[in-house]
């Protein structure tokens, strides 16, 4: 089996490097005691015997650590470089086998007996040796990296042995498999052993080729970037690894509970996602679509567990007052209890700021025990935000309904759909428009978005709108919405939401405990009439706010953190400053010319004085105020009133062109428009013709036709409240708002003198103060009014 008989070497262990024989090869050394064998072989003119590792993360390898077979090889150079590292050139020679080692020393010795090739006289070496030299030019032509000096090489060895070794050192191998051939002592089949590997490099570049074949094929012009990452997919698809996401997205579909329909279409998208290369664009459109899909509740429903005395607790505990909206909550889950399935209501709850609309949304969520989403409408104007994007669009997504949809996670929620008045139109569409259907029961139970192309049951959500008023709400979102109106809060009122709302709530905010700071009613009373006007609880809550805050450093400056305080109203101004609003718009004064009316606005109802004053002049008449083209128009109204009705007010018949009039409304920084002052213009006009003066403490609002009727108004309840705060005592409404009075808390009907009237003859009687024993109306005959005044056709008429 051997040729030679033992003999000792000097070993040097290799880390990740096999030495063939007749391989010319550099080696750095680092290790001291390779080091050293290298520099005593190299001294004493002898062979190294080299040989690998079978770990390369040994540092200080032992026997046990060393394969058995090796290379003998001869030194040709050593050069030491200045970081004390060795660079070696050596030239492996012969095959060998370690039989023991020696320890001992500066390095290790082994007594090693060469082993020469086996069968070298086979009759099917030639052959062998024809076919590994035919074989290696073929793999030399598509491995680049092998020079044409070594092919040439190759080819002009006649030795099967060295061939074979020279051509196992320039195969790219790992080192295990290169000791595996190392260690075929028999000739024939360590060159059977290295055609296999051959074989199999080249049948390797083939399958790659014709997969960069396939690849190619399916790629069009646009797609042509993106070869890498699909010769990527087809080499998953060879080792059967590719579809992984793919499948963990079907799972998903699988455990989704979906309508027919729905499931038939997402397995469809399913299916075009498959055939679709991976970094298409089309392909993650899809794949998002897929996401959406699973993401959004289709059948997924909350249980709704309704105990009708607890939510009235609920509902009373989170609200002072309100009643009819919590009614009509009430009722509503009183007729669930008894149905399968009842359509969602749509509720639009209307009112001034800071009334709680959106509070009470919420309540109601918790009253029936469901989820609570809302979505704010303020400023959208496109109708794609309602309905969403086609999917044809880049960057397409669901629109707003469908969105919170998907963060309800259920598909009966409550929803609120906050200031649904603040939307606007522009060129984009009519964002009110896209809502008729989801507003309308009998229609949103499909809901079709553009994103998602199916059809959505919206009809078991429980649809809550918000919005500070009606004008700014299209008529046909307005009928398919039940309206409920939240009124402002009196002074009673805001006495209470502060004692058990708010104040508590400031408290705990700004670091009080429960009693460190007491609010005496006339406190807050206080702060209610001098420091807030409002028709909600907003300011206030800011002001008691802010009264904590001053009490804070207060304490803290003081250095008296447990100090107890109670608020007066005197000590109010002393945290506040100076009353920002004068209590009691009424005048001090009966005047001449000045008259208070009552008007509405989004905060609430507001006393609004108007005065008129006479001038020499040529008939001229100027309104000023920042007036609304309605409200200049009732202004000429009431003047044209006013003359038709001169004689029997004791006026010459053209006493309008010798005099100039000005109607001014204070505040004039303020827009104001509506035809509910109309009365209130014509009465202090004719109060400043008359040179009578009008009752301060009356104040009144209707709208005034040419033949002085009084037509009804909207905002009763507000008005009413604003003339309440104003120490109104008397007011003069139209007779046709008589039927709204119901709505009006009984505290503040019952606290004023409420008198109706049709006729703004009726009006000025009550309104002007005349000296005792004279009559406002003069007895004039028809005649003298018909001799002094030109009559149109149309006033066939005249009262007397």
């Amino acid at each position: 089996m051997f040729d030679s008989d033992v003999t000792q070497y000097p070993v040097m262990p290799l880390r990740d490097v096999v030495i063939f024989p007749g391989m010319v090869a550099p080696l750095v050394v680092g290790r001291k005691k390779s080091a050293r064998a290298l520099e005593y072989a190299m001294k004493e003119r002898l062979l190294i015997f080299l040989v690998t590792q079978k770990d390369a993360d040994v540092e200080e390898p032992g026997p046990e650590h060393l394969y058995e077979c090796g290379v003998l090889a001869s030194v040709m150079q050593l050069l030491r470089l200045p970081d004390g590292t060795i660079k070696a050139l050596i030239e492996g020679k012969r095959r060998a086998i370690v039989k023991t080692y020696s320890e001992g020393g500066e390095f290790f010795h082994a007594d090693i007996r060469e082993a020469g090739d086996q069968h070298t006289e086979s009759v099917e070496l030639p052959v062998y040796s024809r076919e590994l030299k035919q074989v290696f030019e073929r793999y030399a032509k598509i491995e680049k990296n092998i020079p044409v000096e070594v092919l040439k090489a190759v080819a002009a060895l006649e030795n099967p042995a060295l061939r074979v070794d020279l051509i196992c050192s320039h195969l790219r191998l790992g080192t295990e498999e290169k000791q595996e051939i190392l260690e075929i002592l028999h000739l024939p089949n360590r060159i059977r052993r290295v055609l296999e590997i051959l074989y199999r490099k080249l049948e390797q570049h083939e399958l790659e080729k014709s997969i960069d074949i396939r690849v190619k094929k399916k790629m069009n012009e646009s797609q042509r970037h993106y070869y890498l990452n699909e010769k990527v997919k087809e080499i998953q698809t060879e080792m059967g690894q590719a579809g992984d996401d793919l499948d963990e997205l079907q799972e998903s579909l699988k455990n989704k509970e979906l309508p027919e329909s729905v499931r038939a279409k997402a397995d469809r998208e399913l299916g075009k996602l498959r055939a679709m290369p991976p970094m298409s664009a089309e392909t993650t459109v899809v794949r998002n679509y897929l996401e959406t899909i699973i993401s959004l509740p289709w059948l997924e429903k909350e249980e709704v567990s309704i105990d009708i005395e607890e939510a009235e607790d609920i509902l009373n505990q989170d609200h002072y007052g309100l009643k009819k909206p919590k009614e009509r909550i009430l009722e509503y889950l009183a007729v669930q209890t008894q149905v399968e399935k009842l359509k969602g209501p749509i509720l639009c709850l209307v009112g001034p700021p800071g009334v709680g609309k959106t509070s009470v949304c919420k309540s109601i969520a918790r009253a029936m025990n469901r989820k609570f989403v809302r979505l704010s409408l303020g400023g959208v104007r496109d109708e794609a935000e309602i309905r969403g994007h086609r999917r044809t669009y880049i960057g397409a997504m669901p629109g707003k309904i469908i969105h919170s949809m998907q963060k309800a996670e259920v598909i009966n929620p409550v929803f609120c759909l906050d200031e649904v008045d603040k939307m606007s139109v522009d060129f984009r569409g009519d964002p009110s428009s896209a809502l008729l259907e989801v507003l309308d029961p009998e229609q949103n139970y499909a809901f079709n978005d553009h994103y998602l192309d199916l059809d959505y049951d919206l009809s078991e959500v429980f649809f809550i709108a918000t919005a500070n008023n009606l004008h700014g709400i299209p008529l046909p979102l307005q009928d398919r919405m039940e309206i409920i109106r939240l009124n402002g809060y009196t002074e009673e009122d805001k006495l209470e939401i502060a004692e058990r709302f708010l104040a508590p709530k400031q408290l705990g905010l700004n670091g009080f405990q429960e009693d460190d700071i007491q609010f005496t009613k006339e406190a807050v009373l206080e702060i209610v009439r001098r420091y807030t006007r409002e028709a909600g609880v907003r300011n206030l809550e800011r002001t008691l706010a802010a009264v904590c805050r001053k009490i804070a450093r207060d304490r803290l400056k003081k250095k008296e953190p447990t100090r107890k305080y109670q608020l007066s109203d005197q000590s109010v101004g002393e945290y506040l400053g100076v009353p920002k609003y004068r209590f009691g718009l009424a005048e001090e004064h009966d005047a001449i010319g000045l008259v208070t009316g009552l008007a509405w606005t989004e905060v609430g109802g507001e006393l609004l004085q108007i005065e008129s004053v006479l001038m020499p002049g040529t008939g001229k008449m100027t309104v000023t105020g920042k007036l609304g083209d309605v409200m200049q128009e009732s202004a000429q109204a009431a003047l044209s009133y006013v003359r038709s009705r001169s004689m029997r007010l004791g006026l010459d018949a053209d006493f309008y062109q010798q005099l100039d009039i000005h109607v001014h409304v204070p505040e004039g920084a303020i827009p104001k428009d509506g035809p509910s002052a109309g009365i209130t213009m014509a009465t202090s006009i004719i109060s400043a013709l008359l040179k009578y003066p009008v009752n301060r403490h009356l104040a009144m609002t209707g709208e005034i036709t040419l033949r002085g009727r009084v037509l009804p108004i909207g905002g009763l309840t507000e008005k009413l409240l604003a003339a309440k705060r104003g120490n109104i005592t008397h007011i003069l409404l139209p007779a046709e708002n008589k039927r709204d009075l119901e709505e009006v808390p009984a505290r503040i009907r019952d606290s004023l003198d409420i008198t109706f009237v049709d006729h703004v003859d009726e009006v000025l009687t009550r309104a002007l103060i005349l000296p005792k024993g004279e009559q406002l109306f003069k007895d004039v005959s028809l005649e003298s009014i018909l001799k002094n005044v030109a009559l149109s056709a149309h006033n066939t008429t005249v009262q007397q």
